[in-house]
């Protein structure tokens, strides 16, 4: 006699997903060249018909940066450490518009993706594409900042050498981030109505017009932890533009606040990553 089967799982069945670390990274690595295609095509897309291209990347920080220094400058009191504020806030925009753009584009990538269920690969190629693609921007709108370098007569300062470090935090703690965002909302939409309000609010949260030494002392440590952008943004003005090595609290901090960030961030993407086809 054969046993009858219960219309519903048992309570006591959960299905885990483990977490091979070794084996996503391997195919994430043998995908590298779909990263690649993937943010080449959307920087095709997205400026194929603009008369003026890629220079378009150049607008955001550019204008954001005017404005800060027209209106912010005159109310507020913002210690630059001698460097004139066009070229402070700049630097801090560059940053910060990598990290809020990077955050918006892999927020909306999977949802309503044609190309998520047609490419054989893991789904997180296209969050690190979408990032690839503001990194693209990013770097493209440095050359207002070299601009702007000639023009005040500034020179980028020796302890520059601190710039791939500080990149490397910024990068881990954008992917990490991104990869959160883009697989929660597959599953609560709402949260694309959420994102850009919290990137405006951010933005002034984040010393991009004014600088760390606003935040109380007391205070630092906790915040660099939960925003890494911030002391990135610091760092940043301290070794181009002062010839100061960051403050290697912070620095500790915030490199691993973004290892933790972008490891968990790909291992929740990947537990909730056999779902996304069939909510998506």
């Amino acid at each position: 006699m054969s046993e009858t089967l219960p219309e519903v799982p048992p309570p006591e069945l959960r299905y885990r997903r483990g977490l091979r670390l070794g084996s996503a990274m391997r195919s994430l690595w043998d995908s590298r060249h779909l990263i690649f295609n993937l943010g080449f095509r959307e920087l095709r897309v997205t400026y194929s018909q603009a008369v003026f291209g890629l220079a378009w990347s150049i607008v955001t920080p550019f204008v954001l940066m005017l404005v800060f220094s027209l209106f912010i400058q005159k109310v507020a009191n913002v210690q630059t450490f001698g460097t004139p504020y066009p070229i402070f806030s700049y630097t801090g925009l560059l940053a910060w518009t990598f990290f809020s753009g990077g955050v918006a584009s892999a927020g909306a990538v999977l949802v309503g993706n044609p190309l998520l269920n047609k490419v054989s690969a893991p789904r997180e190629v296209f969050v690190l594409a979408t990032i690839g693609t503001s990194g693209v921007n990013s770097l493209i709108a440095t050359v207002i900042l070299g601009i702007m370098f000639v023009i005040y007569q500034v020179m980028p300062k020796a302890t520059s050498i601190w710039v791939p470090v500080l990149l490397l935090i910024l990068v881990m703690f954008t992917v990490g981030v991104g990869l959160i965002f883009s697989a929660a909302i597959v599953y609560l939409r709402d949260l694309r109505f959420v994102l850009p309000l919290m990137l405006q609010v951010g933005l002034f949260a984040t010393p991009v017009l004014y600088g760390l030494n606003k935040i109380p002392a007391e205070w630092r440590a906790i915040y660099v932890t939960l925003n890494p952008v911030a002391m990135v943004i610091d760092g940043l003005r301290l070794t181009v533009l002062v010839g100061v090595a960051p403050n290697f609290l912070y620095l500790g901090l915030s490199a691993a606040s973004s290892l933790i960030v972008c490891v968990g961030g790909y291992a929740l993407f990947k537990q909730l990553e056999t779902g996304f086809a069939d909510v998506s």
